[in-house]
């Protein structure tokens, strides 16, 4: 068994534009893919951005610090408290978010992000940047998917 000759031998390099180069070999490419089969740990995040409450309560705790559901809900507008306490509860049962209950009389609760949570503001804002750049893109294309199907009803 040969050893990598640099650490970055161990994975695909990106060429100027943020694509694969053509330069690794398929050994690294199925190393890389295996990074993202059923059963692993990739698979937890893009699930966590795929939620549309979750990445917006994330997005808006990171922007706003600490908040209690109600300031939340109105940061966030167009969230029933139903629908924000059960993002909730998923994001602090995925380590995302702290809950910390206040001993008062009304009860007080103060939702923030955990160091995951910060973290995952970086990863969010590159999906924002992505949509930004090629959201008008993938509306195009599914408007033209959308008509496609409607002239050819059975293809």
């Amino acid at each position: 068994m040969s050893t990598p000759s640099t650490p970055s031998d161990d994975v695909p390099q990106k060429d100027h534009t943020g694509d694969y180069t053509a330069d690794h070999t398929a050994d690294h490419t199925a190393d890389f893919t295996a990074d993202f089969t059923a059963d692993c740990r990739a698979r937890v995040a893009f699930e966590m951005l795929a939620n549309r409450w979750d990445s917006v309560v994330v997005y808006t705790l990171g922007a706003g610090g600490p908040m209690r559901p109600r300031a939340l809900a109105a940061r966030i507008g167009g969230i029933s408290a139903k629908v924000l306490n059960e993002a909730l509860r998923r994001l602090e049962y995925n380590g995302l978010v702290d809950r910390r209950a206040y001993p008062e009389a009304p009860p007080r609760v103060e939702y923030a992000l955990t160091a995951a949570g910060r973290a995952m503001l970086g990863p969010m804002r590159a999906m924002g940047a992505w949509a930004v750049r090629y959201g008008d893109d993938v509306l195009e294309a599914q408007e033209r998917f959308t008509a496609r199907r409607r002239e050819r009803p059975g293809a």
